[in-house]
């Protein structure tokens, strides 16, 4: 697992606040449309930032549990402090930046979709002195959290949650 170092990123969303519901409209309920992201107070030597969101609520056969990563942005370049909403499920981005593969193994945002009670979603965002360097189809969390060990500046996190209404 990735370090989490004392430098703070602030990340937010003007979809929803922390531990606030995230609209339906981010969700499989709904039109399953990233968020935007925003993050700032990264230090001057950021080369790159990656974007990790996942929900560790999802329970295994007994009592553990099981994180589902939802979305996978990499290589996101130092000058980019933001994602806007309804990203394109596309391997690059326009702004240079790379989504690698989600837990259901596709290339882009998965929105929330738990299968009963409330989870939790946290958009975790890294600040790196590296460049992943990764293909899109190849990368997923643990690859990911395996390049940036020893290269993160700074963490900062924001959770969500969301409970489907039958």
């Amino acid at each position: 697992m990735a370090e989490k170092p004392e430098a703070k990123l602030v990340v937010t969303s003007t979809a929803f606040g922390e531990g606030q519901m995230i609209p339906s409209k981010h969700t499989s309920d709904g039109e399953n449309v990233s968020p935007d992201i925003s993050w700032e107070g990264a230090p001057e030597e950021t080369k790159t930032f990656v974007l990790i969101t996942e929900d560790p609520d999802v329970p295994m056969k007994g009592l553990s549990l099981f994180t589902v990563v939802h979305w996978l942005v990499y290589d996101i370049p130092s000058a980019v402090t933001s994602l806007p909403e309804a990203i394109a499920r596309e391997e690059t981005l326009d702004n240079g930046a790379k989504q690698g593969k989600m837990s259901l193994g596709r290339i882009g945002y998965a929105g929330p979709s738990p299968p009963f009670g409330t989870h939790r979603y946290y958009f975790k965002v890294y600040a790196l002195d590296t460049v992943v360097s990764l293909e899109p189809r190849k990368a997923t969390k643990k690859k990911v959290l395996s390049a940036i060990e020893g290269h993160v500046l700074a963490y900062g996190e924001l959770m969500g949650r969301y409970k489907r209404h039958r």
